[in-house]
């Protein structure tokens, strides 16, 4: 590390508000493996994952990063790493194997050992309910079109509330509903590959009932921890100051934002604009009483950012790599590309200044609504080697994180954009290079690189980066 490095790292640590947690976060499909152990069940992504041409170079999941089998050694890793918090994901097949009956109490074992090695290495469990593996019994009924699936998923909340609710100290109760809406129910490209376009909206509103539906299961458990909620989250602008193009961005933006975070935090959907609603329909599978229970108040509020959306009118294909499918070139609209930056290794544009402005969007949409904001995943993937002798040199990363917690403390701080946002942490996506859905294992954001023939764990510079920053967080002036 230069000296140049380790100056950014004491400005930023400076800037670092007393209690702000950094962390990093996880998902189980994407690093446990061990998909048979213990009595866990297939999910969705199991059954994903098989069909042909789902994953890129036909990568399994099977094995992953073998966490199931070397918590300990991760664990060690993040105590190394210094981290605040460990934000990871409970398996609901490997908890609760077809997603109904009976719990399989040597999953719930596996994550009781896990969350007191994480206590006893001085790292706060924040624990999330659903990271996308629905049982695959309940995907084979329906998954999220079925509001019987929301059901079902406040059932495995209850128990996981009663197994850990003395011990973890923030529950996210779903990540990303959207991503599991327009990825795995539109347009087919994620678990479980349906193609459904606009008719797949029913998902999302069974997603919030589900979230409402567990808020209400854990604080009735009396869990000790505080409670939120994950979205991905993207300020949406225009390609041009058309009006189709402003027509579509707005309708876009609903779907990808605002009914989501509408239903949480209002207590109602968005009215998409006049010629698009009959696009959202669908949505029209609400009940009395569905919207009180899914914006109950929150603790916090998670925000995964990764990058802005340009929307552009007119079909074709997405200008920039965003996991999406032939499907996407059957609605009016595509997403456009931002020419003026650079790119990650999925193409996503590095747009740090852009998480500003989503902070800022957020505040005036939500006002006193908005709790205190955690961002629950930020990173990036970039080409690497699969195989590797020592650390790699991932400066990219490290300007990227850099960059991105620099703009989000300075729109937060005082005299910034977004100085009335709450802001609390920042989890890094991710510890470990892993299964990257539908992409496989040719997308790594881990701080760790990952050999999956050996499974060896090799620390690279962005790890001994994020370590100096804790480190100087914690030095005497």
């Amino acid at each position: 590390m230069t000296a140049q490095d380790t100056g950014s790292v004491e400005d930023l640590a400076a800037r670092l508000r007393p209690g702000f947690t950094l962390g990093v976060a996880a998902a189980a499909f994407q690093i446990e493996g061990s998909v048979t152990a213990d009595g866990r069940g297939p999910s969705g992504w199991d059954a994903f994952a098989q069909k042909p041409g789902a994953i890129v170079d036909a990568d399994s999941p099977t094995i992953a990063c073998d966490h199931y089998n070397r918590a300990d050694e991760d664990v060690t890793l993040m105590q190394e790493l210094g981290i605040d918090s460990y934000r990871f994901s409970l398996s609901w097949p490997r908890i609760q194997p077809g997603g109904k009956g009976g719990i399989n109490r040597r999953g719930l074992d596996f994550y009781d050992r896990l969350i007191d090695k994480l206590l006893a290495a001085g790292i706060s469990p924040m624990a999330t309910l659903f990271h996308w593996d629905t049982p695959l019994e309940l995907e084979h009924a329906g998954g999220w079109m079925n509001r019987d699936t929301a059901e079902r998923f406040a059932v495995y909340c209850s128990a996981a509330a009663e197994r850990f609710g003395d011990r973890v100290e923030h529950w996210v109760t779903m990540n990303e509903p959207v991503s599991v809406t327009l990825q795995g129910y539109a347009l087919g490209v994620h678990a479980p590959g349906r193609q459904l376009l606009f008719d797949a909206l029913p998902a999302a509103h069974h997603q919030l009932l589900g979230h409402g539906l567990a808020v209400r299961a854990l604080r009735e458990a009396g869990v000790k921890g505080q409670i939120g909620i994950s979205n991905m989250h993207s300020p949406v602008r225009p390609a041009s100051n058309s009006l189709s193009d402003r027509l579509m961005a707005q309708s876009f933006d609903v779907l990808l934002n605002r009914i989501y975070a509408d239903a949480v935090l209002l207590g109602q959907y968005p009215r998409p604009p006049l010629p698009m609603k009959p696009w959202f329909r669908s949505l029209g599978t609400v009940r009395d009483g569905d919207l009180e229970l899914i914006s109950q108040p929150l603790d916090f509020y998670g925000l995964n950012y990764y990058y802005p959306i340009k929307v552009a009118a007119g079909r074709g294909p997405a200008e920039i790599p965003t996991g999406t499918a032939v499907e996407m070139t059957k609605v009016p609209f595509h997403l456009a590309a931002y020419q003026e930056y650079e790119t990650t290794g999925f193409g996503w544009p590095v747009a740090p200044e852009h998480l500003a402005v989503l902070l800022r969007e957020m505040k005036d949409r939500y006002g006193d609504a908005l709790p205190p904001v955690y961002i629950t995943e930020g990173g990036a993937s970039f080409p690497e080697p699969s195989h590797v002798d020592g650390p790699i040199r991932d400066h990219n990363r490290i300007s990227y994180l850099a960059e991105h917690l620099g703009h989000a403390l300075t729109a937060t701080g005082p005299g910034g954009i977004a100085e009335d946002v709450e802001l609390r942490g920042y989890y890094v996506w991710t510890l470990l290079d892993n299964f990257e859905w539908a992409a496989g294992y040719s997308q790594r954001f881990g701080l760790v690189h990952v050999d999956f023939d050996t499974l060896e764990r090799t620390p690279k510079d962005s790890f001994y980066w994020f370590r100096a920053l804790e480190r100087a967080r914690h030095r005497e002036p």
